[in-house]
């Protein structure tokens, strides 16, 4: 362990007292700058100053102080290289056989509201990545530490076997890598949004693991739950579970399409969904309303689903969920009597999040063999469409709100998509098939006599009048869809023909 040099500069400083305490005890000599340096001689370890080393004072309010052939020529020669070796001896420079590091903090200045554009430019490291790529580069000879959590095994094996196995080292240099790449790709993001470039030409995006589950889609499928450093507030990878089972890959996807649905509404409103589509919604004067009202919609598919409030879960309807198998309630918040009656259910997932940011528009990315699809969420409401109505009656008041209704639902429908709605509460719902007119006899099915006088959203066009006509002669009053087939005049005669009020909004909502 003799002749051992360690560099430490880090902006998270746990742990790295005692750190520093154990190397020092191990005969590693430490080299360290700034607050890092104060930290570790107030616990009673010496340290020399870069400056020391590189000959130069730090400069710039600190910009330049590492970045020195000292500090880098240490780093990255090769140790089995004689004429590196030789370089080193000729202009004096020592070896560094350690790099613990980790970087300014960008991702916290940024996301405080009052942090300035300047502020977080000074928050941008660069001697920092700059020693860590070098320490990562040359691992075979270097052991380059940025996270805290692998202080314990970097002490481990100095203490054991006084060197880090080259198992360890590489290990240690992927993480580096990562660690740079996603700080790089933090403030790519951050700067191409004041820019302006909304499809830039290379797509940089980072994510941090969340957890691990316990399987994916099925159980001989691996996977993880990574969230977005600056994702949105109200996702369900800024959750908190209150209780119940980890969440698996699945209930992630369906408590992720729970909370686009209620998303769309500002009175209090429920949605229930199962494979990530809605089997019931419903709005009310109270949440014990609208979850009344999504459980009617549909009181058999919701057995096993998820459920999605936008308002606080009171006592009343926490008695109601609990007569029921739920695998996951998500709300803002729960009063103290509803988390202890649902309590009494242990497996039952209980999730918080906030609604500060629900109408929010961020970019969603899909994955396919080899690529990725990036496009804008569906954020569109009732009030940005211009809509048109071709048909001889018009819709009433009521049967206008019934069709905002329906219409804010069938956008969160897998297509083929047809919602069929009153004015507060899903009856029936037809999702993925592939025709429209399967897609409404399914929905009108499950609707039975509810339908007479509800009405009907489309998330797309009817290319012939097929689905009008079963529609209307099951009893649909209203329908909305957005129009713009080449025979649109055949759905609307027969429209015309039943007496059905047509609305098109010249807006398409595809899910799939």
């Amino acid at each position: 362990m003799m002749n051992k040099r360690a560099l430490i500069s880090v902006s998270d400083k746990t742990g790295i007292e005692e750190l520093a305490k154990r190397l020092s005890e191990a005969g590693v000599e430490i080299i360290s700058t700034g607050g890092t340096k104060r930290a570790i001689e107030a616990a009673g370890v010496s340290a020399i100053g870069v400056e020391e080393v590189t000959g130069f004072p730090e400069m710039m309010d600190g910009r330049v102080k590492t970045l020195h052939p000292r500090i880098h020529g240490g780093l990255l020669a090769l140790r089995d290289n004689d004429a590196h070796m030789s370089a080193l001896d000729d202009h004096n420079i020592d070896t560094i056989d350690m790099v613990i590091v980790n970087l300014y903090p960008f991702q916290a200045t940024i996301e405080n509201p009052e942090a300035t554009f300047e502020d977080a430019i000074e928050n941008i490291d660069i001697g920092g990545p700059s020693m860590i790529r070098s320490a990562a580069k040359n691992h075979r000879d270097v052991a380059v530490v940025v996270d805290p959590a692998d202080y314990t095994r970097l002490l481990d094996e100095l203490g054991s076997e006084g060197e880090i196995s080259p198992e360890f080292k590489q290990k240690l240099a992927a993480k580096a890598f990562r660690h740079t790449a996603s700080y790089d790709a933090l403030i790519a993001e951050y700067l191409t949004e004041h820019a302006g470039e909304e499809y830039p030409e290379t797509l940089t995006v980072t994510y941090n693991k969340k957890q691990s589950l316990r399987y994916g889609e099925n159980p001989h499928q691996q996977a993880a739950f990574y969230e977005r450093p600056l994702g949105k507030q109200t996702s369900i990878a800024r959750a908190e579970q209150l209780q119940g089972k980890e969440l698996s890959y699945n209930n992630i996807n369906d408590a992720d399409a729970a909370i686009g649905v209620v998303k769309e509404f500002t009175k209090p409103a429920v949605a229930a969904i199962k494979h990530m589509n809605p089997c019931g919604v419903g709005i009310g004067e109270t949440i014990e309303e609208a979850f009344q009202k999504a459980y009617e919609a549909d009181s058999i598919s919701i057995f096993g689903g998820i459920i999605a409030c936008n308002g606080e879960v009171d006592k009343q309807t926490a008695l109601k969920m609990k007569e029921i198998f739920l695998e996951i309630v998500i709300a803002p918040s729960f009063t103290e009597e509803a988390a202890a009656v649902l309590s009494e259910k242990p497996n039952l997932r209980l999730l918080t999040i906030s609604f500060k940011d629900a109408q929010s528009m961020e970019q969603r990315i899909s994955t396919v063999s080899g690529g990725a699809l990036v496009q804008d969420t569906d954020t569109l409401s009732f009030e940005d469409v211009e809509t048109t109505i071709p048909t001889k009656r018009k819709p009433t008041d009521e049967e206008l709100r019934q069709l905002e209704m329906a219409w804010k639902v069938v956008k969160h429908v897998k297509s083929n998509a047809i919602v069929l709605a009153t004015e507060d509460s899903t009856i029936g719902v037809g999702a993925g098939q592939m025709n429209r007119v399967g897609a409404a006899k399914i929905a009108l099915e499950q609707a039975g006599e509810k339908v007479k006088g509800a009405v009907l959203a489309s998330d797309a066009f009817f290319p012939m009048g097929d689905t009008v006509e079963a529609a209307a002669q099951a009893g649909i009053r209203a329908i909305i869809q957005p129009g713009g087939s080449k025979r649109d005049q055949e759905s609307i005669d027969k429209a015309d023909e039943y007496g059905v009020a047509m609305i098109f909004t010249g807006v398409r909502h595809f899910k799939h």
